[in-house]
Formats: structure tokens, C-alpha cells, sequence
């Protein structure tokens, strides 16, 4: 398979077809009927603790395995040379307890085509990643060398995982990435006969609706790679784990009380670059991604691991549907919005006796655009479903966050006080406090109702918001609000191996 000159695509599937609607970072999943319920309930007393029971027992095994394995050996000198005899052919019983740990869970991994060999592609390129069982694919690949980053190693399967001869990250050296990179094409040009480097190129997990861009890291050594795919073809997908979805216990325990589940590994051809893109691995990685596209049957969609971290940061603060939040910000851009600063202006100003709930053709006159498939899509994502409209300030507080990144969420804060102020007098009763804190503060109703107290100490039964902020700087909890470029470290969810 040689590669071709890659025409922007943008948000298009192989075959055309617009992928705009698609949100790769959602995934819901819900026992919606009585019947899954009571089976779930049976399964979780009958069937799980003998699941759980087998899996720990293989683990350990392959962990021990594992131990004797890395014995006398240091971190460097695994960075430094292959394992060889002894060593080495523990991997195939290790491989082999790993894949017997997924069917003792239910799961039975299905592998097509042929592994190549490293002579012939010393890079897999993993995608689309979807859940940490993905982890499957070090077992079905005999052990390849996976990236990982150095602090994840401090736990009870870095053994396993230091088995694998990984390339590591470092996230307090200020040079990570370049050296990273320089690992990645050392290990894929090497005469030595090291493991083949395993890269999940997306370096984060999606819902499997469309593959996002690749990162270029594992295409700079310009060797030819192995393109292969992952899928869960199950009629009930326990498996997804995304920035918006079920936690990672819940995807297990859900998993694991399944009757049967299944896992399909493809190994496609491999792909020898082009001159061009041996010079580009940017387009490398985009011309790799369209093959692996083509080959699943789904869409390629420009989302980065930056729009990953923007979502995580407007979901932890609680801004308004946080998980569209890219494709709430290519619609403004499409609609001319984020040019006019109109947005900004009447963010400023507040609602001012003008109506709070609107339907599509009020949202898009409010917002001076036409009312076109575009302003009809951004109506959508805010709908309220119960009404059938749109909070509008809602939507104002939404495009606030996308129109003034590097201010400090103080300034934002002032502006929510005044677009959900509906008595225009400043004053903010408690209920509209919680509305407030839920939006931009991430708190819980609960926590709102008590800072309202803390701050409401003479029991007026209102705030303003000059209150807040002199109670707020006294807080080191609220020491982000002060802080240029919105700098709220958001909690970790879905990241890659």
C-alpha cells in the first residue's frame, strides 16, 4: 500500500460525507429496561465474583511471570537493549495468560490478517481508542513496546507493563515530546531486533464514531507501519470510556456481567510512505488515518487532544453543553459569530428585560444570523427538551468561554452574574446563585447553597457580586478565578496508553 498526496478533508468522511454532528467524546449507556436490569442484578451476585476471582488469579500469574522475568535487570538496561532467550520466550505464556484474563471476563478476541513482522513494519499504529481494554492489543501483538508515561509505572502492573520494553515519557522534562520522539525513531531504525513500538496515534480515547487526528509522533522515523483496528461489535457497548460517559468501574462491572462479549483485532496492510510523506509525517499520519478510516467504515473528524483538554476544562467548570464545545465553536465561526464580538457585547450588557427562553427563529434573530441549517444545529445542542427552547443565556455563557480564553474566569464570572440576574438589580438570591456556581464554578448544588451562606453571613437573602469576589479572593480553593488563560486544571478522565 503506497500513499497518496492527502487532499484536506476537514470534517469528511473517505467517501464525503459531512461528520460535523459527530461528538467523538460522548458516550451514553444506561440500563434502560427492566430486563437488563434484573439481569445485570442477577449476574453481578452469580456471575462477577467468580469472574473477578479467575481474572486477579491470571493477573498474578503473569505478574509473577513478569517479576522473574525483569530480574537483575535495571530500567536503563531495558531501554538500553532487547530482552533475548530466556527472557524473551517468556512472553508467549505471558501473552497467552493475558488473552485467557479477557475470556475469563467474557471477552473473546477475534484477530484478522497477519501480524507483519518488524523487518517489515517496525511501528503498529493502534486506532480508534476507545476504552483501557484496549490494552488487549499488547497480549494479541506479543507483547510490542508500548508508550507510557514514566509516573503511570508506579503501580502493581508496571511490571507487566515494563515487560513490554516501553518507550517512556517523562511529564516533569521540559523537552518530553522531542525525546520522546527521538526514543520512538531510534527503536523503529535500529538493527537491534527490539519489539515493534505500539502507538495509539489519537493519544486519547473516543466513542469509535470517527477517527481524530493523528498525532505525527510515531510516523517521524518515515518507516513503513502496520495500520491496525480495534472494534466491539456487541450488542451493548460496556466498553466505551470518554470524557462524557460512564466511569471506568461502572464500564468494567457492566462488562464483566455481559453474558458474552467480543473483541475484533484487524491487522490491516502494511503502509509504506511516500517520499512526501517521509518528509511530512504530519501527512503521514493524516494519509494513514484515511486507510484505517476507509477500512472501519467511518468518518475522520479534525478533533486534537487541545479540544480534549478544552472540553475537560468547560465540563470541570460546568459551562453549558461542554461536550459539544468544538463543534459549538466551528458553528460560531461558520455563522460569522466569533468575528462580530456580539456575543462578548451582550454578554456585557445582560438579558436586560429581554426574553430568557427562545425558540430557533428568536435564537437566530437575537443573534443578528440567518436562520440556516447552521444557527438551526447550535439551537439544537442547547434545546432544552422538556420546552422545546433555548436558555439563551445559556448559549451566552458558552460562547463567552470560546470568545475570551486568556481572561481571567472573574471577568466571566461578572458577566454570568448579570445574564442570570433576572431582577436586573444586581442583588443574586440563592437559586440563582446555585444556577450560577453550578455553570461556572463546577460546584453541586449542595456546595452552592453553602457558599451562599458563607458568603450571605448577614442572612439578607441575597449577594452581589463584588460579595463574592472579596469572599472568593480570601479562599485559596477560588485562587483560579484570578488567573490569566483560564488555568482550572480539570480532573483526568480518558487518556491514552
Amino acid at each position: 500500500m503506497n500513499g497518496k498526496k492527502h487532499s484536506e478533508t476537514g470534517t469528511f468522511s473517505p467517501d464525503g460525507m459531512r461528520a460535523e454532528i459527530l461528538n467523538p467524546f460522548v458516550h451514553k449507556l444506561e440500563l434502560d429496561n427492566t430486563y437488563d436490569k434484573i439481569r445485570t442484578a442477577i449476574f453481578t451476585v452469580i456471575l462477577l465474583p467468580f469472574r473477578v476471582i479467575v481474572i486477579c488469579y491470571l493477573i498474578v500469574t503473569a505478574w509473577f511471570l513478569a517479576c522473574i522475568g525483569l530480574y537483575g535487570l535495571s530500567e536503563e538496561d531495558l531501554r538500553k537493549k532487547p530482552m533475548t532467550g530466556w527472557r524473551r520466550s517468556l512472553k508467549p505464556l505471558i501473552c497467552f495468560i493475558g488473552k485467557m484474563s479477557y475470556l475469563a471476563g467474557g471477552m473473546a478476541i477475534s484477530i484478522r490478517g497477519r501480524q507483519a513482522s518488524r523487518k517489515e513494519a517496525p511501528i503498529l499504529v493502534i486506532a480508534p481508542h476507545s476504552s483501557f481494554l484496549d490494552s488487549c492489543i499488547v497480549y494479541a501483538t506479543r507483547m510490542s513496546s508500548v508508550i507510557v508515561r514514566k509516573e503511570s509505572m508506579d503501580n502493581y502492573v508496571g511490571k507487566l507493563i515494563n515487560y513490554t520494553q516501553p518507550v517512556y515519557v517523562w511529564r516533569d522534562d521540559p523537552n518530553s515530546r522531542q525525546n520522546t520522539i527521538k526514543e520512538i525513531i531510534e527503536r523503529a531504525t535500529s538493527k537491534e531486533d527490539w519489539p515493534q513500538v505500539l502507538i495509539f496515534p489519537e493519544g486519547t480515547c473516543t466513542n469509535r464514531s470517527c477517527l481524530i487526528t493523528f498525532k505525527p509522533g510515531g510516523f517521524y522515523p518515515g518507516v513503513p507501519v502496520q495500520p491496525v483496528t480495534i472494534r466491539y461489535p456487541n450488542a451493548k457497548d460496556t466498553v466505551t470510556w470518554t470524557w462524557e460517559g460512564p466511569g471506568a468501574l461502572k464500564l468494567l462491572w457492566l462488562t464483566l456481567t455481559q453474558v458474552h462479549s467480543s473483541c475484533e483485532i484487524e491487522f490491516l496492510p502494511v503502509y509504506y510512505p511516500s517520499e512526501d510523506e517521509k518528509r511530512d509525517p504530519k501527512l503521514y499520519a493524516r494519509n494513514v488515518r484515511d486507510v484505517m478510516a476507509k477500512a472501519l467504515g467511518v468518518p475522520v473528524l479534525d478533533y486534537t487532544y487541545d479540544d480534549c483538554r478544552l472540553i475537560a476544562r468547560a465540563k470541570q467548570l460546568g459551562i453549558p453543553c461542554a461536550s459539544a464545545i468544538r463543534e459549538i465553536s466551528e458553528l460560531r465561526a461558520q455563522l460569522g459569530l466569533d468575528r462580530s464580538h456580539l456575543e462578548v457585547h451582550l454578554a456585557s450588557e445582560g438579558l436586560k428585560g429581554k426574553k430568557k427562553w427562545l425558540n430557533n427563529e428568536e435564537f437566530a434573530q437575537r443573534l443578528g444570523v440567518p436562520y440556516d441549517i447552521n444557527s438551526q444545529r447550535l439551537f439544537d445542542i442547547f434545546v432544552q427538551n422538556s420546552s422545546g427552547l433555548v436558555n439563551f443565556a445559556d448559549y451566552i455563557l458558552c460562547a463567552m468561554f470560546l470568545s475570551v480564553p486568556h481572561a481571567p474566569l472573574s471577568h466571566m464570572l461578572s458577566c454570568t452574574f448579570r445574564l442570570y440576574d433576572e431582577t436586573h438589580t444586581g442583588f443574586i438570591k440563592c437559586d440563582t446563585f446555585e444556577e450560577i456556581a453550578i455553570r461556572v464554578l463546577g460546584l453541586c448544588r449542595e456546595d452552592a447553597q453553602n457558599t451562599f451562606k458563607q458568603v450571605d453571613l448577614d442572612e439578607k437573602g441575597y449577594i452581589t457580586y463584588e460579595e463574592f469576589i472579596k469572599f472568593a479572593q480570601e479562599k485559596n480553593e477560588y485562587a483560579f478565578l484570578f488567573v490569566s488563560d483560564n488555568s482550572f486544571k480539570p480532573k483526568t478522565k480518558p487518556k491514552s496508553q
